[in-house]
């Protein structure tokens, strides 16, 4: 019996001094492939375009600011260069919709292409969705990797079957675009006459008091000759590409 129990005792002892000793477990490591990993600089190439687009700066008053597009190769990102500069909501969504009419008029797969968006401009004066034409057609211009006439300018809102739609402020557009040398402007269909509401008075005295009212009588403005620059209206991004891909 005792035999057993000093067996027990010395089984127990080598048991506790084996808990005590520190584990080392065996980790092979597998060398990485580090030639699919590296990014080959030299032979990246991207395609870059500018085109120059009218707004309205925060009094109302016309404006010419400048987007560049560019075209990398990539994952089918949209990037948006903020660096100074706060984009809009309805511009980021402008810029969206006009990223999926851009494939769809191209039929370029733009899902290994990355879009670089830049507009050099104050916030104040993108706000709005009236650039979404010109930004569907840098895009384009982009991605096939064509020249942009210089000479044409447009604004309107770009709609998500490739239409194009009303703005505001489009004889202030008209004189900013002249004022940077377009020579033609391009507007939404039924853009090009603008109508003012003009205030007109009448009174008539009935005994001692006198009672007015007023009408608004339309008046129409022709663009073109108002400000002296060809004004086409134009209803869809293909209507407009014909103007500016060189």
């Amino acid at each position: 019996m005792e035999q057993k129990i000093a067996i027990f005792v010395i089984v127990l002892v080598a048991l506790l001094l084996l808990a005590k000793l520190p584990f080392q477990t065996k980790t092979e490591i597998t060398p990485l492939n580090i030639t699919k990993v590296q990014i080959v600089y030299e032979n990246l190439s991207y395609v870059e375009k500018e085109i120059k687009i009218p707004a309205l700066d925060n009094k109302g008053r016309g404006v010419s600011t400048k987007l560049k597009v560019q075209a990398i190769p990539g994952n089918g990102r949209v990037l948006i260069n903020i660096d100074n500069l706060l984009f809009w909501i309805d511009t980021q969504n402008s810029i969206q919709i006009a990223k999926s009419v851009a494939q769809e008029l191209t039929k370029i797969d733009l899902s290994s292409i990355d879009l670089i968006y830049t507009i050099e401009a104050n916030a104040s004066i993108i706000e709005g969705p009236s650039a979404g034409a010109a930004i569907t057609i840098a895009t384009i211009a982009a991605v096939e990797n064509k020249s942009i006439n210089e000479s044409v300018m447009i604004t309107g809102s770009i709609n998500p079957d490739g239409s194009i739609g009303q703005v505001g402020g489009i004889l202030a557009k008209a004189k900013a675009s002249k004022d940077v040398g377009a020579k033609l402007f391009l507007v939404p269909k039924g853009q090009g006459t603008q109508v003012n509401y003009v205030p007109e008075e009448k009174c008539e005295k009935i005994g001692p008091l006198t009672y007015c009212t007023i009408t608004y009588k339309e008046e129409f403005i022709d663009i073109s000759e108002k400000v002296g620059i060809k004004v086409v209206e134009v209803a869809s991004i293909q209507d407009a590409l014909n103007y500016f891909l060189v």
